[in-house]
């Protein structure tokens, strides 16, 4: 599985990743994006390039509208890969609670033998 380089460069920094938190909600224009971050429209505009090419963002037209929208492809690469620690976390706590775990005794072993002849 590849390093997703693009799509973590593009994530370093703050502003990309709040943008990214605003469009959970749907697609947005780069005004609505832009409304209430310290940055300005055009700054708005060249941080959606980096999440753009980077796969995380697409860029709709509307008349002279620019809509953008979360790109599943970048999301799915980004996951992808996180998975693999999560997956890899969840095996080694599995094995650490079964090691745990008091070693159940046969039930041959169990029984009491007869002393009657």
């Amino acid at each position: 599985m590849p390093y997703p380089t693009a799509e973590l460069t593009a994530l370093a920094s703050e502003t990309r990743a709040r943008i990214l938190e605003r469009l959970e909600g749907g697609p947005l224009t780069v005004g609505e994006i832009a409304a209430g971050l310290p940055v300005s429209r055009p700054a708005i505009s060249q941080h959606l390039r980096v999440l753009e090419e980077a796969k995380l963002v697409l860029e709709e037209y509307q008349g002279t509208r620019h809509i953008y929208r979360l790109d599943p492809t970048g999301l799915r690469a980004l996951r992808a890969w996180l998975d693999r620690f999560w997956t890899h976390s969840l095996e080694a706590f599995a094995a650490e609670v079964e090691r745990d775990q008091p070693k159940p005794t046969p039930a041959h072993a169990t029984r009491r033998r007869s002393t009657r002849p």
